[in-house]
């Protein structure tokens, strides 16, 4: 089976119609993505009500865009990587070493160290966190609600990852290739 077609927002009728058009009047364009989403109209409004809630939590954008980069490397999600590696660089102004260094989920910067490293634990462990990781994420200056907003942007992720692969969205971002699986 194919993806699943786009919801265009000229032709798209109630719910859908009416999210895509928000989706427009927020971002100033419609990614493919959220026309993807628009076969389920649930599925983009819980989409858009997470996305909404976390951008107004605790973490800035620099530290979402590079939990975003992990994730998306982490899941092999080129579309994923690539629309946060454009967003990190161009909205949040993010420098291009550490884009790249959070494809690894790496940063020179110790306290994002110490979150992308719980994000890649908790995806890799699947919830099953060594004592360790969670101490040195408070011991880098993390606080409760930070690291909750971590497991938050991790859950988001993990659903743009998935439906994107699954639903075979056409990459509407500058292309950033994965890295070859080892």
């Amino acid at each position: 089976m194919t993806g699943f077609a786009p919801v265009e927002p000229a032709t798209a009728t109630g719910k859908a119609a009416e999210l895509l058009a928000d989706v427009q009047k927020t971002l100033g364009l419609t990614p493919n993505m959220t026309k993807a989403m628009a076969n389920s109209p649930a599925l983009l409004k819980g989409y858009l009500a997470l996305s909404g809630a976390l951008s107004g939590g605790a973490l800035p954008a620099p530290v979402r865009e590079r939990l975003a980069v992990a994730t998306a490397e982490y899941n092999g999600c080129e579309y994923c990587l690539s629309a946060h590696t454009y967003i990190g660089a161009n909205l949040a102004k993010v420098d291009t070493p550490e884009l790249e260094a959070a494809r690894d989920a790496k940063s020179s910067d110790p306290r994002i160290q110490a979150l992308l490293t719980l994000s890649d634990a908790v995806a890799r462990g699947r919830g099953q966190v060594d004592d360790t990781v969670l101490q040195a994420a408070r011991d880098a200056g993390a606080t409760d609600e930070e690291i909750g907003e971590v497991v938050g942007h991790l859950a988001l992720n993990v659903l743009t990852n998935y439906f994107n692969t699954l639903a075979k969205v056409d990459n509407d971002w500058p292309v950033v290739p994965l890295h070859a699986a080892v």
